[in-house]
């Protein structure tokens, strides 16, 4: 066996008052956790440990290894936001330069590195999807070594106490509808701000029901039918597509199971005996819907009570031609010109086109690449996005430049460049009126809401809002 390198002194830690090293846990069994924020597959990973984390508590320590991808997730407060948002409870360090990443010589993400309580690495595998295989080797461990059962315990970020908590998406029609991400609901609001319904108890489960009963879990994009008053909402926690009767005030799930799907090869079937995999935001075209799939790098189509993958082989990549031969990474936006779809492909930092009639897909901004990002105005591959998830089509492109923490717009003549950047912090989700666009700007849990002629940005205020069991909804 191979005793576990001990980490550099000099490196930050969150979710911990004082810095850590692996000798002050001899005697118990130790998980490295390698990831970054921005990935979905360690999204996934996050339920996992939490369960063995939970199951183990007084035999298992957790300690996350935060190597970022993007240079935006080398912020040390963009790495606590997203401890935040994703509610981790034990000690993640941050690995600038990827120095505890070599010292391991790990290779993808996410990775997990098993530690014996003597010190030494037991195992090490790569991939979501783990925690049987974890759990099998963390059972092994604690029946072949003496272990003393002790709880420990960490002095935790502190989750914000604000109306609104890491607000995903935000859609501006007949009302304002927003995914507050955060507190796993949806608020509907007027224009101006005015509270009309809260959607969901703040509980993160999958439950049908009434506005007040009804639960989601981290819900993001979402689309509007005027003529029928529904409200269709990727329920990306759940692995589900709800759907919000604004006349009979119900929620109920049309696709999904509930679970995550580990098929990675074009699939469908009946949509609520589907399962899915993190869908990310939604576009209806006619009776169509159409879903970006995060978790499963493509598009899907649901019509009727069938689904099915539209566009994407499943690989991890960025490859245009044939939507049967294409590739997406981790796609978060969508949304139409009624001929064609376009889509935010966060991974690779680029915009996406699929043409509705041909069946092609094509790179229209970005260079397509999964490690080519940055911040650089131009036309096509010339200009550089960095981990883009919303873009809204209304006369021009509008996209939510997340982790460069703008707001940009590819005109007429294909030129993508900035319009807004003061003040936000990793908006997310994007949409035009005539106008305004209204921004989910998720980090600072507020909707922005920026006037077009003038760029004036502005806060939206909901002065009959607050966090779920701080006051009761109206």
């Amino acid at each position: 066996m191979v005793r576990a390198p001990e980490f550099p002194k000099d490196l930050a830690w969150l979710n911990v008052h004082r810095p850590l090293s692996l000798k002050e846990f001899r005697g118990r069994i130790v998980l490295l956790d390698f990831w970054t924020y921005g990935c979905i597959n360690c999204i996934h990973s996050l339920p996992d440990l939490k369960y063995l984390e939970q199951k183990y508590s007084d035999r298992l320590t957790i300690l996350s290894i935060h190597s970022a991808k993007f240079e935006n997730e080398g912020a040390i407060e963009n790495i606590r936001q997203a401890i935040l948002r994703y509610g981790i409870t034990h000690p993640v360090l941050v690995d600038q330069d990827f120095k505890v990443w070599q010292s391991y010589a790990i290779r993808a993400y996410p990775t997990f590195v098993l530690l014996n309580p003597k010190g030494y690495i037991a195992k090490s595998i790569a991939g979501e999807g783990r925690r049987d295989f974890l759990d099998q080797i963390i059972q092994e461990l604690i029946e072949n070594n003496a272990i003393e059962s002790q709880l420990i315990s960490f002095e935790l970020e502190e989750f914000p106490l604000s109306p609104l908590a890491f607000p995903g998406k935000v859609l501006a029609n007949d009302y304002l509808f927003i995914s507050d991400t955060g507190h796993h609901r949806i608020v509907i609001s007027s224009i101006e701000g005015e509270v009309l319904h809260i959607i969901g108890n703040g509980s993160s489960e999958l439950l049908d029901g009434g506005f007040a009963q009804a639960q989601f879990s981290a819900p993001q994009g979402m689309t509007f039918d005027r003529v029928s008053q529904l409200l269709y909402v990727a329920d990306t926690g759940n692995h589900a597509i709800r759907c919000i009767d604004l006349q009979t005030r119900t929620v109920r799930t049309i696709a999904g199971t509930g679970k995550q799907s580990r098929v990675i090869y074009p699939h469908g079937g009946k949509a609520l005996e589907v399962d899915l995999n993190s869908p990310w935001d939604l576009e209806k075209v006619g009776d169509r819907l159409f879903i970006a799939m995060a978790g499963a790098h493509q598009i899907w189509e649901m019509q009727g009570d069938k689904i099915e993958t539209f566009a994407g082989t499943g690989a991890e990549a960025s490859f245009d031609g044939a939507i049967q031969e294409a590739a997406f990474a981790q796609p978060s936006g969508i949304t139409s010109n009624g001929k064609n779809l376009f889509i935010a492909d966060s991974e690779t930092s680029s915009i996406r086109s699929i043409n509705l009639e041909t069946n092609q897909v094509t790179t229209i901004c970005g260079s397509g690449n999964l490690y080519s990002f940055g911040d650089i105005d131009g036309v096509g591959e010339t200009a550089k996005l960095q981990h883009c998830l919303g873009i809204e089509y209304r006369e021009n492109f509008w996209i939510a430049d997340t982790y460069n923490h703008k707001i940009k717009r590819i005109d007429a003549n294909g030129f993508c460049h900035t319009i807004a950047a003061d003040s936000l912090d990793e908006p997310s989700g994007i949409s035009a009126t005539a106008t305004h666009l209204f921004i989910a700007d998720a980090n600072n849990h507020v909707i922005r809401k920026l006037n077009l002629t003038t760029l004036e940005m502005t806060t939206i205020e909901f002065p009959n809002l607050c966090a779920p069991n701080v006051c009761l909804p109206n």
